[in-house]
Parts: C-alpha cells; structure tokens; sequence
C-alpha cells in the first residue's frame, strides 16, 4: 500500500491545501503516473499523480482542508 499524500515541498507559508476534486472514483484502478486528483493552495494550484499502480482509496473527500504532508488516500 502506497500513501497519497499533499505534497511538502510546493510552497512555504502556506500550511494546508483543499482538496478541489478527485478525478478518479474510490475503488479506481489506476496507473503509477496517471493523474488522480487536484488541489489548491492560497498561492498554487497543483496536480497529484498515483504515486503506484493499483487501486485507489480515498481518504479525504473532495473540498476537505488537508495539511500539507496530510494523507489523501492510498493506492494498493
């Protein structure tokens, strides 16, 4: 099982980021690479990518404030 997490290292002052939509439904199989979701900073607007191939779960739902390093869901 592979964590999907908000990433770390996109911005400094800002502490968390909304999860704007999942573009893929929970129980997807996905590739390693293929774009999953998306989420907003104050200051970026940022894709995640599946960071494994396999199936998606997802932990937090589409508008739910996550801080950065937070765990959206995980691939397996």
């Amino acid at each position: 099982m592979t964590d999907i997490i908000i990433p770390t290292d996109l911005w400094e002052e800002d502490e968390d980021a909304v999860i704007t939509s999942w573009l893929v439904n929970d129980g997807a199989t996905v590739e390693e690479g293929a774009l999953i979701a998306e989420i907003m900073t104050a200051k970026v607007q940022y894709e995640i990518h599946a960071p494994a191939s396999g199936t998606v779960s997802i932990k937090e739902e589409a508008d739910a404030v996550v801080p950065k390093g937070g765990v959206i869901g995980t691939v397996s």
